[in-house]
């Protein structure tokens, strides 16, 4: 007989036991699901992958012994928990092949933009969460954030958190637009990380340092500024004050940058990622 998919206590509660999951889609994403659900000790037999990209078909199998077909059929019905792994402007078409066998299942979705509405009209059912991963989770130290339909239960939200939380920490919004801030913080986010260290590594290289010398300082400088940040419970500015002597060598770097309005600047990045996100709903989810 086959052990329940979940069958551990959690801070919250119990979690109901499920015996199978499908993945519609087996990119990266759902790689990183699938790589934290094998190590909770769920059976590769209790996980269904459809996806019609062959070599990926293979990778999943090599890194996680989970078999993947190429196309939905029947099996799909036996699913409790259906994860969409798909890319966004492809996910209506995916959905009308699925949607006849899972309409008693929770839908997870990790497709970017497409909104709840939609999703629950495709797939006729109210049981729909919507997530918005960032790529950290792919080594466990990601930002999720999650939005349910009201036909979501608690034992539902608890098998959503369940199946997250091996891709690192997660948070519930309460509207679904504030995805689109999720967004444009984290789900964006580590590439406005990846552009100021390879901001710092080129000035680094201009000052004399080799590109080694440069990759450590930059982004062992992130790393460590990050760590210090969340493990202290001052704030970013406190902490920002205690580097930054008057007349010295910080205060000079972040005196150019505010002259530069630095901040500013990237506060209206943030914004225009926010729109954007805003904007590839509408435009995938008709």
């Amino acid at each position: 007989m086959k052990d329940n998919l979940f069958n551990s206590v959690t801070a919250q509660g119990f979690i109901p036991p499920m015996q199978h999951l499908a993945f519609i889609g087996g990119g990266n994403m759902a790689s990183a699901l699938i790589g934290g659900l094998r190590r909770q000790g769920v059976h590769a037999d209790q996980i269904h992958v459809v996806e019609p990209f062959a070599p990926t078909r293979e990778a999943l199998l090599a890194a996680h012994g989970v078999q993947a077909r190429e196309a939905p059929d029947a099996s799909l019905s036996q699913a409790h928990l259906v994860v969409w792994a798909v890319k966004p402007q492809v996910f209506k078409e995916a959905a009308e092949p699925v949607a006849p066998y899972t309409d008693k299942a929770l839908h997870l979705s990790v497709a970017a933009g497409i909104l709840t509405n939609s999703i629950a009209a495709w797939l006729r059912t109210e049981r729909v969460v919507r997530a918005m991963p960032n790529t950290p989770a792919l080594i466990g130290q990601g930002q999720t954030g999650l939005y349910a339909r009201t036909g979501v239960s608690q034992d539902d939200r608890l098998v959503v958190e369940q199946v997250m939380s091996g891709t690192g920490q997660h948070l519930w919004v309460g509207q679904e637009s504030l995805l689109d801030a999720v967004t444009a913080i984290s789900g964006s986010g580590p590439a406005y990380v990846f552009y100021f260290i390879e901001a710092m590594s080129r000035a680094a290289e201009r000052m004399g340092l080799t590109p080694e010398q440069a990759r450590q300082l930059s982004i062992g400088t992130f790393c460590g500024a990050a760590e210090l940040a969340r493990r202290s419970t001052d704030s970013p500015a406190t902490l920002r004050e205690r580097v930054t002597s008057k007349g010295g060598t910080t205060y000079a770097a972040l005196t150019a940058m505010q002259a530069s309005h630095v901040a500013d600047h990237f506060e209206q990045a943030m914004e225009a990622a926010r729109l954007r996100a805003a904007e590839l709903g509408e435009t995938f989810g008709r």
